[in-house]
């Protein structure tokens, strides 16, 4: 009987191994369920239209111009030459013409190409005029490539859709590329306007504009992963991420980013979009939580955060950036704090000026439907409020002030606690971890203390070499359930946008903090393969895929001096090629240019003068871990939106680094070794 009973549990024992595997390989897909959805114009009288009847018109501007809407109708071809679809001198100029295939400045066209690798191109240039641009009237493009169209050949319906704070190109129906304008076109008394009618079969042009309409979708858009995400669009990119956790739910809030900051002429023209999830399987795309509803709107980093029992979000207005300082609110302000010791609270919809300074807004049902309060309650044009253990509202001053300042009220009164700190940083954010107290700031700054000690006792973490800063740019913090800690941000591409990155964060006895990979976000992987049980020398295999993940674990060996390296090779070899090189006993890790030869030469850590937040070359060091055997996983994911391929390394399950490289796809692996064992060695291409 006994012999049976352990027979018995043997097999409940290995039933249970058996689900427990079962589960892991059916693990459930990350999913987020997209706002998107097409668009209509309807109703309304065309002022005039133009067809290959009636090439050309003169028309009578109509008194209200401050808002207009054009209709296409078009007959694209592939090989079609350089062309002008419609012009209004001095006004708005329409084109079609070949794209420099390896210029991604700015509008990223060739995110997509032809087969025979050409980038055509449709471009709308709207002139502008505003008393705020010393240099006269400038033309504000919107535009895309022409392959990403489902069908390039054929007939296809554009709008043109100009409201005063937009300017927008839809095609088919779906919104491509918009723009936020400065100015106004300038309309004669009467305009000419005129078609090629190779192209366009017949044009309408709307005053005043026409009201752009969602189409009711009756199954929502998805997409299947959350890590390394780009909103959708050629040119579309995540910038600054402000994260929280709220009643269960994951608030990620990113500032939207077109053109790297080029937007708006060159000021960036961001705005806070919003995404949410209970259960980091399933997210959700909602509202724009700021959206751009005015010429002079420029938004700014800020926080998350609780007040009055309501979910809110701080920002800044950087107004400076389209109006001098003296035309703003800010001396308003200054003027108030200098007199009172505090700061006031103005709503500056009902006084003269231009607002800047700090500002929130309030969600309507603590998930999502964010109203604008129009209130400015701090000079501070990036301010990152928080409510700290203690309970105290509080706020780390960036851009435009400095300091910690305390206030019993969102609405104003805030008084300077502790003018010298921080002492510097961007987008700086405050976070308790157990019996500590850290900032982090936007690019550099790191500080840390024992959570009971006077905040004279910060000490400057990445002096010591102790920062955990791994390419994320503007990372965000944020304690979830069973006291987990996520660090969010954005990986460059765009300049000053790219993709989302999310880790988790992992912390030491002494306070010490490193990262890993959140399991519930890893992308999805097609079947693991074997590549070699051990490398004994130098050795080279394809990878099968441009992305993938690679796997490996390491003996470290007792010589300090001993290392390993993974290359990641394209078509050109050495070419844009990367190695990912660790010492383990040496404690350090980094990114360099790859050679076949021999390993990367020596880059610098952030403490030595190194640069992280630029995701090319960079070291880091202090690992943990690395003295005993351990585990080094490696994602490379390529994309031709991003031009390059994105590589996330984790090291024994305690740091992380990711690197982006410009004009990389992979296609060769070369794994070699001095001192140290590399085993096992795996790689499974991405699903997605």
């Amino acid at each position: 009987m006994k012999l049976i009973a352990k027979i018995s549990v043997c097999l409940v024992l290995m039933m249970g191994l058996s689900i427990t595997l079962y589960a892991q390989s059916k693990q459930q897909a990350v999913k987020l369920v997209l706002r998107s959805t097409p668009w209509t114009f309807t109703g309304g009288s065309a002022l005039s239209t133009l067809s290959s009847k009636t090439r050309s018109v003169i028309f009578k501007s109509p008194s209200d111009s401050s808002s207009f809407t054009i209709k296409l109708l078009v007959n694209l071809k592939a090989g079609s030459a350089n062309k002008t679809l419609i012009d209004i001198p001095e006004v708005l100029k329409v084109t079609m013409f070949q794209h420099d295939a390896k210029d991604r400045k700015r509008q990223n066209y060739p995110a997509y190409l032809l087969p025979d690798g050409s980038d055509p191109v449709l471009e709308a240039s709207l002139r502008l005029h505003s008393l705020t641009e010393p240099n006269g009237p400038r033309d504000m493009s919107i535009g895309i490539p022409l392959a990403m169209l489902e069908k390039l050949n054929g007939e296809h319906e554009l709008v043109l859709h100009f409201s005063g704070v937009r300017w927008t190109l839809y095609v088919d129906n779906e919104l491509l590329d918009n723009d936020f304008p400065i100015g106004y076109p300038k309309w004669g008394e009467q305009s000419t306007w005129s078609i090629d009618p190779s192209v366009v079969l017949k044009a309408e042009i709307f005053f005043p504009g026409m009201q752009p309409q969602r189409v009711a979708l009756k199954k929502p858009r998805t997409v299947a992963e959350i890590q390394y995400w780009t909103p959708q669009g050629h040119n579309a990119w995540v910038g600054d991420v402000a994260t929280f956790f709220y009643k269960g739910r994951y608030h990620l809030f990113y500032l939207f980013d077109r053109r790297g900051h080029a937007s708006k002429f060159g000021k960036g023209g961001h705005y806070f979009e919003h995404l949410s999830t209970t259960d980091f399987k399933t997210w959700v795309e909602h509202d724009a939580a700021t959206p751009i509803e005015e010429q002079w709107e420029m938004f700014g980093t800020g926080t998350p955060f609780i007040f009055d029992n309501k979910l809110c979000i701080s920002y800044g207005l950087h107004t400076t950036r389209i109006y001098p300082k003296e035309q703003t609110m800010l001396p308003l302000q200054w003027d108030y704090y200098n007199k009172h010791g505090i700061t006031g609270s103005f709503r500056y919809d009902t006084i003269p000026g231009y607002p800047a300074g700090s500002t929130y807004s309030i969600s309507e049902d603590g998930i999502s439907n964010f109203k604008k309060s129009k209130i400015l309650f701090h000079p501070c044009e990036n301010p990152s409020v928080y409510t700290d253990p203690e309970g105290r509202l509080r706020m780390l001053a960036n851009y435009g002030a400095k300091g910690t300042w305390e206030s019993k009220s969102i609405n104003g009164g805030w008084q300077s606690v502790n003018p010298n700190f921080p002492p510097g940083g961007d987008c700086t954010f405050f976070f308790r971890w157990q019996n500590y107290d850290y900032v982090i700031g936007g690019f550099t700054g790191f500080w840390s203390k024992p959570a009971g000690a006077t905040e004279d006792k910060f000490v400057d973490g990445v002096k010591a070499g102790l920062d955990f800063y791994n390419g994320m740019n503007v990372p965000a913090v944020t304690e979830i359930s069973n006291g987990r800690f996520l660090l969010a941000g954005w990986i460059p591409i765009a300049v000053w946008g790219g993709t989302l990155a999310i880790h988790e964060m992992v912390q030491a006895p002494d306070g010490r903090i490193g990262t890993k990979w959140m399991n519930e976000i890893i992308p999805a992987i097609q079947k693991e393969r074997l590549l070699s049980k051990e490398i004994k020398k130098t050795s080279t295999f394809p990878t099968g895929s441009s992305s993938f993940l690679l796997t490996f674990d390491v003996e470290p060996g007792t010589e300090l001096n001993g290392k390993l390296g993974a290359l990641f090779l394209g078509a050109g070899n050495e070419d844009h090629a990367s190695e990912v090189q660790i010492s383990p006993n040496y404690k350090r890790a980094q990114y360099g240019n790859g050679q076949l030869q021999n390993f990367s030469g020596t880059e610098k850590s952030l403490h030595e003068g190194g640069s992280p937040n630029s995701v090319r070359n960079y070291a880091i060091e202090n690992l943990s871990g690395t003295d005993k055997p351990f585990t080094v996983r490696m994602i490379v994911k390529y994309e031709d939106k991003f031009g390059g391929s994105l590589i996330d390394t984790e090291i024994a399950g305690q740091r992380t680094m990711i690197s982006f490289r410009p004009d990389l796809k992979v296609e060769n692996l070369l794994l070699r070794s001095e001192k140290s064992v590399i085993k096992n060695v795996k790689i499974a291409s991405l699903k997605n």
